[in-house]
């Protein structure tokens, strides 16, 4: 019948729908309305009746003899910054804590089921948990956030804090090195018989943490301690949460170290250069310099301390092996240019130096080859005048020429005899020449394997 009522006058039966919806969402409105006002008349009323003789400067506990157990949960947010020359950890943490208020308890029967409220915390009795081990230099302790109380006294608190400790940073093995940062949790003034603290889990909770592009976290273990100081009988319980850090070492090697074994690779190359260029020395100089530059930025960055890091144990290496290419360059430089009144070149050298290393380092004059081992070639002999002795019987000299031939032979012989001591000097300071070419061919092939070695040696920590 009410379809068919609808069906007959449908223009008026949208109207009493509406009418209908109108009413009931008038009812619910007015119930929500009523439960509201009930929950805050009994959430009003529960509050005054709590805190009516409360005060927040006792330990909430009916008997005094008896410990409070205060149980303590960190969450890591974000590792902001690791200073390493101060030795400071800024990490962003929200921290838990749970305990039991004897004196904050109610029947929620008799507050229209209200089970849980939530106050500032300052109204209540908190415990003073500090961190040892801070480093800030204005002391601030947990933000004020509101606290959950539970009917059955149950307190929780959970507040953020940005906090700045103290870490001992181990450099040994930058850039490549691990770190461990500790934060001590504990009461400044109750001891264990007054106030016991716990950890809630095994670990500080890392579900939310943001990455860090410097270092990566692996884990932060959680373990409860109880110390005896010497000022005091009493222990004093803490837990220590034990953040293992390590280092990403990608910006430091395409920034510190790639272009510091581009540049030893340099090094070397000093030996290959002609002496007669004049920039081997230069260049020893500049790799020197470039190395140094290198070297300081290291040192802005690691705190002053006995360890030296690894990058800069190669550095160290890298300059002293280029110090020893420099001063070695000079020493050969000097044999290479060897004057006129040099002594001969030994004859152990010319064996040992001339023969076998000139073969081993690849070192040949032009037209020689490795199979063929160097010839010298005889001097053409020497004749005076030009003509033979028996020429000289069969012509007839008549007397005015004789004085001017002798006069002739003399000087002839005086052209050829410093002509083969340009030649003997031309022979020694060749040969100085070549024993210096040899030696800069030798330190050459010794100084790449050293800058290879220790390149091997710098890179696999990087593997």
């Amino acid at each position: 019948m009410f379809l068919k009522y609808i069906h007959k006058n449908q223009p008026k039966s949208k109207k009493f729908c509406w009418i209908l919806v109108d009413f009931f969402v008038n009812v619910l409105k007015e119930n929500i309305r009523i439960c509201w006002c009930a929950h805050g008349k009994y959430a009003q009323k529960l509050l005054n009746d709590l805190f009516t003789n409360y005060t927040s400067a006792l330990r909430p506990v009916e008997d005094t003899n008896t410990i409070l157990n205060v149980t303590l949960q960190v969450t890591l947010s974000q590792i902001i910054d690791m200073d390493e020359r101060n030795q400071i950890l800024t990490a962003y943490l929200w921290i838990r804590q749970v305990w039991v208020d004897a004196h904050l308890t109610w029947d929620k029967d008799d507050y229209d089921g209200l089970d849980t409220i939530r106050i500032p915390s300052s109204y209540v009795w908190r415990p003073d948990i500090v961190l040892y081990n801070n480093a800030d230099d204005h002391f601030t302790g947990s933000m004020d956030t509101n606290v959950v109380i539970r009917h059955d006294g149950q307190i929780m608190w959970d507040s953020p804090a940005i906090t700045k400790s103290s870490c001992r940073v181990d450099v040994s093995f930058f850039p490549f090195d691990a770190q461990q940062c500790r934060f001590t949790y504990g009461s400044w003034t109750y001891n264990g018989n007054q106030l016991d603290i716990l950890n809630a889990m095994e670990s500080a909770d890392l579900a939310d943490l943001v990455e860090n592009v410097e270092w990566e976290v692996l884990g932060m273990p959680a373990k409860r301690n109880i110390i005896l100081y010497g000022c005091c009988a009493e222990p004093y319980p803490d837990v220590t949460y034990t953040l293992k850090l390590k280092r990403r070492a990608s910006f430091y090697v395409f920034n510190l170290l790639i272009p510091c074994v581009m540049i030893s690779f340099l090094a070397p190359l000093g030996f290959y250069l002609p002496a007669d260029s004049g920039e081997k020395v230069s260049l020893g100089v500049t790799v020197m310099l470039a190395l140094t530059v290198f070297q300081l930025l290291v040192a802005e960055i690691m705190p002053p301390s006995e360890s030296v890091p690894l990058i800069g144990k190669y550095y160290i290496a890298t300059m002293t092996m280029i110090t020893a290419s420099t001063a070695l360059t000079i020493f050969i430089m000097n044999i290479h240019y060897c004057g006129p009144d040099a002594k001969p070149v030994p004859k152990w050298a010319k064996k040992v130096i001339l023969q076998y290393l000139a073969r081993m380092c690849f070192v040949y004059e032009v037209g020689e080859n490795c199979m063929s081992p160097p010839t010298e070639k005889p001097e053409p002999p020497y004749r005076k005048g030009g003509v033979s002795d028996g020429e000289r019987k069969d012509r007839e000299n008549p007397c005015s020429s004789q004085s001017n031939e002798k006069l002739l032979l003399r000087n002839i012989e005086y052209i050829a005899n410093c002509y083969r001591d340009q030649r003997a000097t031309q022979k020694r300071t060749g040969e100085w020449k070549k024993v210096a070419k040899v030696l800069d061919r030798l330190f050459m092939w010794i100084f790449f394997i050293m800058v290879f070695l220790m390149s091997l040696l710098i890179m696999g920590k990087v593997i």
